[in-house]
């Protein structure tokens, strides 16, 4: 990204001049029409406050820091100490060059935390995703996916040669038919986020779960704004419906709740990982997490289990955030959440929203096509158990005001 500098003929002289002048022409059109997306630079750690490179000190409304451990002291001294004791990294893939014991260590904890049998770490859930299916399943199964399914899910069935069908967003009346249509599958494999990022409602897990042992199926549960955010102790959107242990596959990522460094991880049965580890390609043709990655992420697992109340904290802020936008007339998605989208219609006019919040002081991230469908633009607001009720409080004045010039209230 380069905050808006175009392409120049320096530039050209290295590259096919038809390419990038195509590409220049379709960056002037974004920026023309108001849909140009830019960097925000920070110049401080991800907290609930941060200091912004020609802004100064703004209200993070925009992150995935659930529980506000991304600066958290005693994660960032492990990741520290993971440093010191292994260095920046292991300098290829697992099988080839050896893995570091951390690995081995987060990964026994993160499958006992979400209560499976066994997990395997990636450098992204989007590895994670893309790595599970095209390594399990073939022509002779199916996968059968929810329509708002995160855009991992999709790429990685893409990717696989199974049979595919979508449901319409958590139908379970179309989920049953699709589940009939494929019954001389193999496998039928579910997919489904636990949490929907852009609507921030959550899945209907248990009545999935029966439907998959009545149709002996598989479930495969995305829970990247999940874990560490449902469940009294944070355990994810099984825990949420008391369905610890009855979900068979669980992906999920490190670099929101749990540190907000980066990776991701998948949990299942011990065969699954054991297998994954022989046939995943991400797995096999990356390198594995920064040890300062792991060691951070172990430090805020076992953060989370000494202090549950994060988890009360957290959606006692969302409860009062929602409550405020309520108040000031704004309709936020309905859901229980800490993502809380505020429909506003185009893409262009959420931007525009977007950039007038941080005028305010407010940073809140607005979201068009082809993230969300046509006229579903939003400003998506997340919550942290890190916000005070005074930076709730001003995130609400700066609400009613920039509401109130676009006359949405």
């Amino acid at each position: 990204m380069t905050g808006g500098r175009r392409w120049n003929e320096r530039q050209v002289r290295f590259m096919n001049r038809s390419f990038v002048e195509r590409l220049g022409g379709e960056l002037e059109g974004f920026r023309r029409d108001g849909v140009y997306k830019r960097f925000n630079y920070i110049d401080s750690p991800q907290s609930a406050r941060v200091k912004m490179e020609g802004r100064g000190e703004v209200i993070i409304l925009s992150s995935n820091n659930y529980l506000g451990l991304c600066d958290e002291p005693e994660v960032v001294e492990a990741g520290r100490r993971g440093l010191d004791r292994f260095g920046a990294g292991t300098g290829s893939v697992r099988f080839i060059c050896g893995t570091f014991t951390i690995h081995r260590e987060l990964e026994q904890r993160l499958a006992r935390f979400v209560g499976a049998e066994a997990s395997l770490t990636y450098v992204s859930c989007w590895n994670a995703n893309e790595g599970l299916m095209p390594a399990c399943l073939d022509e002779k199964d199916a996968v059968i996916s929810d329509a708002l399914n995160h855009a991992s899910i999709i790429d990685s069935i893409r990717l696989c040669k199974a049979q595919r069908k979508v449901y319409p967003h958590s139908d379970m009346g179309a989920l049953e038919k699709a589940l009939r249509e494929a019954s001389s599958a193999r496998h039928r494999f579910i997919c489904t986020d636990g949490v929907f990022s852009m609507e921030g409602d959550i899945t209907r897990l248990p009545d999935i779960v029966e439907l998959a042992r009545r149709y002996d199926a598989i479930v495969m549960v995305d829970d990247s704004h999940g874990t560490g955010v449902l469940g009294k102790t944070g355990r994810g959107t099984a825990e949420h419906y008391g369905l610890l242990d009855e979900v068979d596959v669980i992906t999920s990522t490190l670099g929101k709740a749990l540190g907000g460094a980066a990776g991701g991880f998948t949990a299942g049965p011990a065969a699954l990982v054991d297998f994954l580890c022989q046939r995943s390609r991400p797995q096999l043709f990356s390198n594995a997490l920064p040890p300062t990655v792991a060691s951070s992420a172990l430090a805020a697992v076992d953060h989370l289990e000494r202090h549950p109340e994060l988890v009360a904290r957290l959606h006692d802020n969302v409860r009062f955030f929602r409550e405020g936008l309520l108040g000031l007339g704004f309709k936020p998605h309905p859901s229980q959440t800490p993502i809380i989208p505020v429909i506003v219609g185009e893409t262009a006019f959420a931007i525009k929203m977007s950039d007038m919040l941080l005028d305010e002081g407010v940073f809140v991230t607005g979201f068009g096509y082809p993230v969300v469908p046509q006229g579903q633009a939003r400003v998506r607001c997340q919550i942290s158990a890190a916000h005070s009720r005074a930076d709730l409080q001003a995130a609400l004045d700066a609400f009613r005001k920039v509401g109130r010039k676009l006359g949405l209230i």
